[in-house]
């Protein structure tokens, strides 16, 4: 015995001295069930498991004791491998997974994968965020909130969880103050971190919870206190934007540069905020910290969880796409009932650009809403050019010389400054400036961020202009232009071809002698009035930016039998609150609002959507919340024709195109619809596990690994998974599909119709169903390839029943030769 505990002290201080490479932060999972999943039979500790959509009691004793339990577990393997100071653990996570991240090196990860009782060690991979008048465009103050009574209520005692940037307590968007007091939330457990700088209290009422996560952050050297912040504040503005979209108050003033673009609002005006920081500023995020915000999150006790954040990129090629540290840890807090609102990403208009893969996740896309401003320049030789600046107009009835940038220089060695984009009123001269609209070249400068609108507009009133012009003449592909709010007269001319007509205009006017220098300015002008949104009928569109399906089931890109995204929303050009120390739109610095763009934005839609379904409906699992939202769903625009898609043409330039399932899911989210969807499909912890172990590919092994869960069960395909879609990647011959449907309505009759692309044959069987309150039916759904396309093929499937309910979902697949 004496000989053998000889031995491992040898091998511990010889394992401890392996540290040659650098060290790397590694997520590790062990044996054992973590507290959602434990049922009991380790030695003095109670079954701590929950049913599938069951909230945790993570107050209990069995809880903390077992949850200490794992710690301790976690800390002994760690400490019987290595030895102390040659590695640092992180963090535990108990709740949804067990195991822990660690900051070790690669030698010693590799020690860890072959010691006993260690099912998986990955090296921690970055995430980052997916980069207002939506509540009226969604109909939630006529349509939605009376039904919760009125916007002062809607939402009450539904905590939203924002996996974010943090937040900026003081803006009036989260003040406690604004309605009535905020009574306690006995289910929430949260903690409220106090502000190191002010000695303040994060939470109010209104933001119930703040904490942050920031030690993988710390460990790989990328965490900077000056602008990170080591508290829940936020330092970059996203945090606060997200919070706002889902549950800001109603009715706060959006004012910048001293206008007023209407008032803000939260879907859910009345829901709490929990928020738990875990990206930062300049780099976004770990998934090590973020898994221990997500778990941290379920054991407060939330009840939906908003995530902008997607994986930068894949570890492996070989894995799955739905079984990975980040998606298992989603998968257990789906479990207990958590709904999660996840960004879809913004790598689109491209296929297969998704960053949100499992079923149990609800990944949303960005819509472009109604409203778009517009502006436009006067010349003098009667020429009138559109472009885009939300801006006051100059005075009405008079014009203006035009002085360009580059011939107002003050000498010529400013010239390394690229003096044409305005960005320093200092290398310009303010006599000849004064009293005049400057233009201005808009260069790849600001494009890349190192340049800003708002800048101009600072260098144009600092040298007394009374307006300015940002020509734009030449794109590169993929730029966006944006309206951003400048406090004087002000104008981006995007469209080139304008651009040109304006510097014609220009060089004509203005003589010049021999060297070139200006002899007068002649060209002259007029900004019109930015500030007015025009609404438009052709909307929603699928945003340019928003991610594209099909969804892939593994980093070789092999399609997966599941529809992704799963739902549209509003997810371009958003107002919502800011926070002053943000940078990350240097069109927004120091400001209390951003107008920005995302699937970032329109993921909190979808959160506090939910929220309201959450508090109509408090017993309903978070399956059965998204499928209210996907069947309820619109495929139409407010002008009644199919959904577009924003898309590049041959040229780069941007064209619309019909929208499909795998630009929109199911279709644009209809809240008034979703609170009364008639029928439901509904799935639970089981059902996905039952995927997971249909689905071709994915290692059994694994799925034990990652759900503590054997396969003991199949549902023979994946398709067959209970959601509100069908897919089928690879039809060979004839596939028939099941799916349940239960009734949350009074007893109903269904007809049930399909429609398909004439490629593939659809039937569905029964043709009608009568369904009692609470029953349910089951239906079958029988394709068959009738010739090969080569492409995929869209469909519906529609059930219409005798009170007016209406379900519709999406029917995708391709046929292939047996």
């Amino acid at each position: 015995m004496k000989v053998m505990e000889l031995r491992c002290a040898v091998l511990v201080v010889l394992l401890g001295l392996v540290v040659a490479g650098k060290a790397e932060i590694y997520i590790v999972t062990v044996e054992g069930e973590p507290i959602i999943s434990y049922k009991g039979g380790e030695n003095g500790f109670e079954a701590t498991a929950v049913e599938s959509d069951e909230k945790l009691d993570t107050t209990s004793e069995l809880v903390t004791s077992y949850a200490s339990h794992l710690e301790k577990k976690h800390d002994m393997l760690l400490g019987m491998l290595f030895e102390r100071g040659s590695y640092k653990k992180l963090y535990s996570y108990k709740h949804l997974i067990n195991g822990f991240s660690v900051h070790l090196s690669p030698e010693q990860a590799e020690t860890l994968r072959r010691a006993p009782g260690v099912k998986s060690v990955e090296r921690d991979w970055k995430v980052r965020r997916l980069t207002t008048h939506t509540p009226q465009f969604l109909g939630l103050p006529t349509g939605v909130w009376p039904t919760g009574g009125g916007f002062d209520r809607a939402g009450e005692d539904i905590v939203i969880g924002f996996v974010d940037s943090g937040i900026y307590p003081l803006h009036p968007s989260f003040a406690a103050y604004h309605t009535d007091p905020y009574g306690p939330v006995p289910k929430y457990r949260g903690k409220c971190e106090i502000d190191p700088g002010t000695k303040r209290d994060f939470c109010n009422g209104k933001i119930i919870g703040a904490q942050h996560f920031a030690e993988a952050a710390k460990a790989a050297g990328a965490f900077n206190p000056a602008i990170d912040f080591a508290s829940p504040m936020d330092g970059d503005g996203h945090g606060s934007h997200t919070a706002a979209i889902a549950a800001g108050n109603n009715g706060i003033p959006v004012r910048v540069h001293g206008h007023e673009f209407g008032k803000a609002s939260g879907m859910a005006p009345r829901a709490r905020i929990a928020v738990y920081k875990a990206l930062y500023r300049l780099f976004g995020g770990f998934v090590a910290d973020v898994v221990a915000a997500i778990d941290q999150a379920v054991h407060d006790g939330v009840d939906i969880l908003s995530l902008s954040v997607g994986p930068n990129s894949p570890q492996s090629t070989s894995k799955a796409t739905f079984l990975n540290p980040f998606d298992a840890t989603l998968l257990a807090a789906v479990k207990a009932g958590v709904f999660v609102a996840q960004a879809a990403g913004n790598g689109g208009p491209f296929p297969k650009t998704l960053v949100s893969y499992s079923p149990w996740i609800a990944s949303v896309a960005a819509a472009i809403d109604d409203r778009r401003y517009k502006n436009h320049l006067n010349l003098g030789n009667g020429k009138i050019l559109a472009g885009m600046g939300l801006s006051p107009s100059t005075h009405p009835n008079k014009t203006y010389t035009m002085v360009a940038a580059n011939d107002v220089l003050l000498g010529s060695s400013v010239m390394k400054y690229s003096p044409s984009d305005c960005q320093r009123p200092e290398v310009l001269n303010k006599n000849l400036v004064e009293g005049n609209i400057l233009l201005c070249g808009y260069s790849f400068n600001f494009v890349v961020g190192t340049a800003s609108i708002k800048k101009v507009s600072e260098t144009a009133k600092a040298l007394g202009a009374v307006g300015f012009v940002l020509a734009v003449e030449n794109v590169s592909p993929g730029t966006k232009f944006d309206p951003v709010p400048v406090g004087i007269p002000g104008i981006l001319i995007t469209d080139v071809s304008k651009s040109m007509d304006l510097i014609d205009y220009y060089n004509v006017s203005t003589p010049r002698d021999w060297t070139g220098r200006v002899k007068s300015f002649k060209a002259i002008g007029s900004i019109g009035d930015g500030l007015m949104p025009i609404l438009h009928k052709s909307a929603p569109q699928v945003a340019l930016f928003s991610a594209r399906g099909p969804n892939i089931k593994d980093y070789s890109f092999q399609d997966a039998d599941l529809l992704k995204p799963d739902i549209l929303a509003p997810g371009s050009l958003i107002w919502a609150a800011w926070s002053p120390n943000g940078t990350d739109e240097p069109n927004f610095v120091g400001e209390g609002f951003a107008m920005i763009s995302g699937t970032s934005m329109a993921a909190p839609h979808i959160a506090g959507i939910a929220a309201l379904l959450k508090q109509k409906h408090p017993h309903w699992s978070p399956a059965a919340i998204k499928s209210a939202l996907m069947t309820t769903s619109t495929k139409l625009d407010r002008a009644g024709r199919p959904l577009q898609a924003q898309q590049y043409s041959e040229t780069e330039a941007m064209k619309l195109v019909t929208a499909t399932p795998f630009d929109y899911g199911s279709g644009h989210v209809n809240p008034r619809a979703a609170l009364d969807p008639g029928l439901i499909f509904d799935a639970g912890y089981e059902d996905y596990l039952g995927f997971l172990c249909s689905t071709p590919g994915i290692d059994i092994h694994e799925i034990k690994n990652y759900t503590n869960s054997p396969c003991n069960r199949t549902m023979g395909h994946p398709s067959n998974l209970n959601t509100p879609s069908i897919t089928i990647s690879h039809l060979v011959g004839t596939q028939t599909v099941t799916r349940t449907v239960t009734n949350v309505a009074e007893e109903e009759t269904y007809v049930i119709t399909a429609r398909m692309h004439p490629s593939i044959a659809i039937e569905t069987n029964p043709s009608a169903m009568t369904l009692k309150p609470g029953a349910s039916r089951k239906f079958s759904v029988t394709l068959t390839a009738r010739s090969v396309t080569g492409t995929y093929s869209f469909g519906e499937i529609t059930m219409k029943g005798s009170r007016g309910h209406k379900v519709s979902i999406p029917v995708v697949a391709m046929g292939y030769w047996r």
